[in-house]
């Protein structure tokens, strides 16, 4: 039975030496915020009378900050949002139907742990893609892996996987992401075998990994899009049996927006 080798640490062991030996032992940890932060506040624990304890907590606290910080920053990057939009910015009074108590509940991302999903109906200009997008943003905050993209595009990636032969490959690989975002259902029909595959990305979810929605259309209109009712109905009942359904209703941000500028440009008479 062989045992690792430790590498020989810096000699020293005087007050001169120890940065030195931090360094090196920060390097071999790879803790480099702690190498970066453990003399300034090594000066605050002094100052403040900290004990050990209180000092040693304050370090692993900045540490761990500083890789959650860095591992949120990264799950954002490969969620492939089309631009990162929050809740805190999305402006509520525009959408008085909506109910602030379930938004609160999404936003703290524990129907995630449960395979739950999230379908955000309404007609165009809502804000459905911006609250898709922030409740996305806060599961990376709660350290969960997002992926997001259309729906037309996502029945493109599920057909180049068919066409090459590796359909299974490719929904297992959508299945090591805790949440995928589908967004712009029904903006754009869909014909049988598209229907189909669109089918079996979200049985290959159903409780196994959570799905976020938006479409513009009811429900009671999805066999339109996807050319199939039975397909439809289907895909539906798997959709909301763990799930949150918001209906949204509202006038179009952008309609409203331009009504605004168009005030504001609006010459004064008075």
């Amino acid at each position: 039975m062989t045992t690792a080798t430790i590498p020989a640490a810096p000699a020293g062991k005087t007050s001169d030496g120890m940065p030195a030996m931090i360094a090196y032992l920060t390097r071999v940890l790879k803790t480099p915020t702690i190498g970066a932060f453990w003399e300034e506040l090594a000066i605050q624990a002094r100052e403040e009378n900290w004990s050990h304890e209180e000092y040693l907590a304050a370090l692993l606290q900045r540490q761990v900050a500083d890789r959650e910080s860095k591992g949120t920053v990264m799950r954002i990057r490969t969620a492939h949002f089309p631009t990162v939009k929050t809740l805190e910015d999305f402006n509520l009074d525009h959408l008085p139907s909506l109910r602030r108590d379930v938004l609160a509940h999404l936003a703290t991302s524990t129907y995630i742990a449960k395979a739950g999903n999230v379908v955000l109906l309404g007609p165009p200009g809502v804000g459905k893609t911006h609250l898709a997008i922030g409740l996305g943003v806060k599961a990376t905050h709660a350290g969960y892996s997002v992926l997001f993209d259309t729906a037309s595009n996502w029945i493109t990636r599920l057909a180049d996987a068919h066409h090459a032969g590796r359909l299974d490959e490719e929904l297992r690989k959508i299945r090591r992401y805790k949440l995928i975002i589908i967004d712009e259902v029904g903006y754009i029909p869909f014909d049988q075998d598209a229907a189909n595959l669109f089918f079996q990305l979200i049985a290959s979810r159903y409780e196994q990994g959570s799905v976020l929605v938006t479409s513009n259309l009811p429900f009671g209109r999805w066999g339109e899009t996807f050319s199939d009712d039975v397909v439809a109905a289907a895909m539906i009942d798997r959709l909301v049996h763990h799930a949150e359904v918001l209906t949204l209703a509202g006038d179009s941000y952008r309609t409203r927006q331009r009504r605004e500028l168009l005030a504001k440009d609006r010459p004064n008479h008075n």
